[in-house]
């Protein structure tokens, strides 16, 4: 068995009621399970985020290190108007 710290922690009003309801209504056993359960989901999360954030930098990289001429804003901006504007026309909505 793992040993546990005990911690305190200060939540607010609405979050201590949840934290009880979820007990109470015996989604969980304890206060702790709830609080470790968001704490696993919380670090899933932030895992989650800091992956993309890396994935971001690396792709930022490539094209930083990219020589190749690309598009002009122009051609961007271009087609971003006819993509829109098509999305536009199936909904129904004209310019």
């Amino acid at each position: 068995m793992t040993t546990a710290e005990k911690i305190s922690i200060a939540l607010p009003p609405e979050m201590v009621h949840i934290v009880r309801s979820a007990v109470a209504t015996g989604e969980y056993a304890s206060s702790s399970e709830v609080i470790r359960d968001a704490l696993r989901d919380w670090t899933y999360k932030r895992s989650l985020r800091q992956q993309g954030v890396a994935e971001l930098r690396s792709v930022w990289q490539e094209a930083l290190n990219d020589k190749t001429s690309g598009l002009s804003p122009d051609d961007v901006l271009d087609r971003l108007e006819r993509k829109y504007q098509a999305i536009a026309d199936a909904a129904g909505t004209k310019k």
